[in-house]
């Protein structure tokens, strides 16, 4: 069974970018766990997508009248003519008054708002259209108003989603078409009603691996964007990011948000001792020892050079000191004549030091941080009720 599951993933990987990581299949499943920058860059292309095809429906939408005002009775266009709209109405406040916020729970409600106009719309026609005889060119015509899921179907293939984002949506039309069925139920046609219901569900299926795929591309190109391409951690311009983003978050809720400036004492000696080459590789070593102390919610930022910033959401200044000592503790590698790497922290939190924006929480931990190296390098600097100037030993035993 284990051989048969290995075979699987290792096939499913190949229909995959190359330069996705095995790690990151689960990823293209569920939205849970995510990445906080790819959660945002994904949020603001579903509701930019969702305006885009809001515009389209917004237009074509009234300009379909035309054909029913010359196929249909007065009465039956203009019952029509007041569903289309109303549509119309809908899509345009969705396109002029809903922007993006890279919040992701708003763009599920952007999604959720733009299937559920055309769906809405589709089942009142439907029910309408099937309390009139109509014959001829009409019934074609009104055969059409049958088309309208496929078409919001096939839609869903636009969207970078995951595959159980694709199946609730997915399952929401294929509910409505059956909705649409039963209220319909005397004058339905069954086998033809069946056929497209066994459609629908294919349609759903391959919209369903073009949103993975999607989405694949998708996280192959943030992470890409984000990472420091030596050490593999995040950039300083995403982490300038992800730190207003956990800002806005802690203010919101009103929870600590700690960071740590971090800067490899003597960096400059191992360059111009041993080569760049060997200073990389002392980077990469520090970064994965950096990596290994953090936790899920923590964020590890390469801001320059040998400097790193940490930035610990919902931690406070206890909890960030027991944080560094586990740091100081695990050690941050060695240098190239074998003596350990040692660093100077700057600690800053932000509602011990009552800071106005993130712009300034900043500020006071690379202010600390020179303190740190001012005062014999190899110390944590933080506030006055928490290891201020302490060497990073001193952290750890305390």
């Amino acid at each position: 069974m284990t051989a048969l599951i290995d075979l699987l993933r290792s096939r499913l990987t190949t229909l995959l970018p190359s330069e996705l990581k095995s790690s990151e299949l689960r990823h293209l499943l569920t939205p849970v766990g995510h990445p906080m920058l790819l959660c945002q860059r994904r949020a603001m292309m579903i509701v930019d997508r969702v305006r885009l095809f809001a515009f389209l429906f917004a237009v074509l939408t009234p300009l379909w009248s035309i054909i029913d005002l010359l196929v249909f009775d007065t009465p039956l266009w203009a019952r029509l003519a007041g569903f289309r709209l109303l549509a119309c109405l809908a899509f345009t406040w969705l396109l002029l008054f809903y922007r993006p916020s890279g919040n992701l729970f708003d763009a599920y409600r952007a999604i959720a708002i733009l299937f559920a106009i055309p769906t809405v719309f589709y089942i009142a026609s439907h029910t309408l259209l099937g309390s009139y005889q109509l014959a001829q060119f009409s019934a074609v015509v009104g055969a059409g108003y049958a088309f309208l899921p496929f078409v919001l179907m096939a839609g869903l293939t636009i969207f970078p989603l995951t595959l159980v984002e694709s199946l609730v949506l997915g399952m929401l039309l294929l509910m409505a078409q059956a909705l649409a069925g039963y209220l319909s139920w005397a004058t339905l046609n069954w086998p033809s009603f069946a056929g497209a219901f066994w459609l629908l569900i294919l349609i759903a299926g391959v919209a369903s691996l073009a949103g993975m795929s999607q989405l694949a591309f998708m996280i192959a190109l943030v992470r890409q964007a984000i990472r420091d391409p030596l050490t593999g951690i995040f950039s300083r311009g995403s982490g300038e990011e992800i730190l207003r983003l956990q800002w806005d978050s802690a203010q919101r809720t009103g929870s600590p948000l700690a960071l740590a400036f971090i800067d490899l004492d003597h960096f400059k000696a191992i360059n111009d001792n041993y080569g760049h080459e060997a200073g990389d590789a002392v980077l990469r070593d520090a970064a994965r020892s950096l990596v290994a102390t953090l936790r899920g919610s923590d964020s590890l930022v390469r801001w320059g050079g040998e400097e790193f910033l940490l930035i610990m959401p919902d931690t406070d200044l206890q909890q960030a000191h027991r944080a560094l000592a586990r740091l100081a503790g695990n050690g941050l590698g060695v240098r190239p004549d074998g003596q350990p790497l040692t660093a100077s922290i700057g600690l800053s939190e932000r509602l011990a030091d009552v800071a106005e924006d993130y712009r300034q929480l900043l500020e006071i931990a690379d202010q600390r941080m020179y303190q740190a190296k001012s005062g014999g390098r190899n110390r944590l600097h933080g506030h006055a009720e928490y290891t201020m100037g302490q060497p990073v030993a001193a952290v750890l035993e305390s």
